[in-house]
């Protein structure tokens, strides 16, 4: 899907000079097919793995959700609908592991559809932990005046125009994303932006433009909600339930940094290639950017399957539930280990207080 980008926009743009770019082709070739292990093998097994335990973890937050669903708390309500987004993204991991094996085999319709599932849960995902944050500071530094705010009909539409909007920024990847034959092998097919020409390309620097300002304005209101909440914490009395949601809230922030600021970095520097702002670019830091983004993507999309155990398996009253269902659904080994940890007091954010019983 690069490689013959890389030759017209960068390969041609270097030199002139037939031996030249004929030295440059062959080098962009050669590091591409170091590549094809990476594509052929891990690519497959990670995403494989991914929907696996994604699935896994939250279906079962959803589900746990979901039988107190008249009586959830507004930290939860977030939580629910997080967990939809990231099995949307979760959908698409199958996709994906075959893709990088086999090339596209599955049709316009389902790319299309992948596409627009990734860039909901791209733009949604980093939006609700951004109300997750912003929720939380309201109940601990503005604990009495946020009372009249944080209800549950105030939440939840908050979420339906939160999708509303996410959907609305990602219908145009409907419209571009298309299926071509690779020009160098025509048994392979890609599923990118190909669709009227230069209309998708714009789109596409337009949707990582988006994509960009959500995940750094989500990671600002993070920071700072996060920050607040360690300050009040930290001159309000301390005990171990503080001390542990002091820590949860780091934790938090850092785990959203380390799985999704490398990959952002990564594309924006791809952006500024593709866009020219970086010149006389060789084919080999091309061709490492672009292995750098897949990487980095990977790395960002094992976020989905930490969220749960982030913000729900931590929570001791989450996980006695969760042991519950298990134990009704004739999971007996797996309760006897959790078992142990039932009366272990793990203390989080709660609603409004920190307490060592929450979500």
């Amino acid at each position: 899907m690069t490689t013959y980008t890389v030759y017209e926009s960068v390969g041609m743009a270097e030199s002139d000079n037939v031996t030249d770019y004929d030295l440059y082709d062959y080098s962009c070739q050669t590091e591409e097919k170091a590549m094809q292990h990476f594509h052929a093998v891990f690519l497959p097994v990670f995403y494989s793995l991914l929907f696996v335990l994604g699935v896994a973890a939250n279906g079962l937050m959803i589900t746990v959700l979901l039988r107190r669903r008249h009586f959830l708390r507004i930290t939860e309500i977030y939580l629910l609908h997080l967990a939809v987004a990231d099995l949307m993204l979760l959908f698409t991991f199958p996709f994906d592991a075959a893709d990088a094996v086999t090339g596209w085999m599955f049709g316009k319709f389902m790319c299309k559809l992948t596409g627009l599932l990734k860039n909901i849960n791209h733009l949604c995902g980093s939006f609700l932990l951004a109300c997750i944050g912003f929720d939380r500071y309201l109940a601990i530094v503005h604990a009495i005046s946020s009372i009249q705010i944080r209800q549950p009909k105030t939440v939840h539409l908050i979420c339906i125009l939160l999708w509303m909007v996410c959907l609305g920024f990602s219908v145009p990847n409907i419209v571009f994303l298309t299926v071509i034959r690779d020009e160098t092998n025509v048994t392979n097919l890609f599923c990118f932006y190909y669709g009227y020409g230069i209309h998708a390309n714009n789109w596409l620097h337009t949707n990582r433009v988006l994509n960009h300002l959500c995940f750094f304005v989500s990671l600002a209101v993070m920071a700072y909600c996060y920050i607040a909440i360690v300050g009040t914490l930290y001159k309000s009395q301390k005990n171990q339930a503080k001390q542990g949601a002091i820590r949860l809230a780091l934790l938090i922030t850092f785990v959203f940094c380390l799985c999704w600021l490398p990959y952002n970095i990564t594309l924006l520097m791809n952006t500024l290639v593709e866009l020219q702002l970086i010149q006389n670019v060789t084919c080999n830091y091309y061709t490492s950017l672009n292995s750098a983004l897949e990487v980095t993507q990977c790395l960002g999309n094992f976020h989905c399957c930490l969220n749960p155990f982030l913000y729900a398996f931590v929570g001791v009253r989450f996980r006695n539930e969760l042991i519950q269902l298990l134990c009704e659904l004739g999971c007996g080994r797996v309760c006897l280990p959790l078992m142990t940890m039932r009366n272990n007091n793990q203390p989080s954010i709660s609603e409004g207080a920190i307490t060592t019983s929450t979500y």
